[in-house]
């Protein structure tokens, strides 16, 4: 019997904003690295994002999408979002503030829409892939696009 697979919040958003995108699925049970996930869907990693969340010392929270195999650079971020200084949160904080699991945080769809800068990495893509709101779900589409939906920016953010 095949795998029914259920609509996440992210995919409802895209399709009542009418925008295009495609959906792919993979076999995850606990949290998977985004490059093990790349690797996974025969994608490159360089196409592929991960969605983090910070804090700032007031617990205001901005969320940054990078490529999976790079590295937030916190000053950088800090500075993006106009921020003395930022910091993750806490992997058992994911859910009280997105939402969303570790491994299948999305930037669309949190339980509130947080401030949120994409790498500039994205900006000339035609297509990127990140999470659909759940591990085993990644979203392809145009990055322009998921910036004008989320309200987002693009900026250097990694290292």
């Amino acid at each position: 019997m095949a795998k029914k697979h259920v609509k996440t919040n992210a995919m409802r958003i895209l399709e009542s904003a009418g925008l295009e995108f495609e959906v792919m699925f993979y076999e995850c049970g606990e949290f998977t690295d985004g490059v093990t996930v790349a690797g996974k869907l025969g994608l490159d990693p360089d196409m592929v994002y991960k969605t983090l969340v910070t804090e700032n010392k007031a617990h205001e929270n901005f969320v940054f999408v990078v490529p999976v195999a790079k590295e937030l650079d916190l000053k950088k971020c800090a500075a993006a979002a106009g921020q003395k200084a930022l910091e993750m949160i806490h992997v058992k904080d994911i859910t009280r503030v997105t939402g969303y699991i570790r491994g299948g945080c999305s930037p669309i769809g949190m339980k509130k829409q947080f401030p949120t800068v994409i790498d500039k990495s994205a900006e000339p893509l035609e297509q990127i892939y990140f999470s659909g709101g759940k591990r085993g779900v990644q979203i392809k589409m145009n990055p322009i696009d998921l910036k004008e939906l989320i309200g987002a920016k693009f900026d250097d953010i990694t290292r």
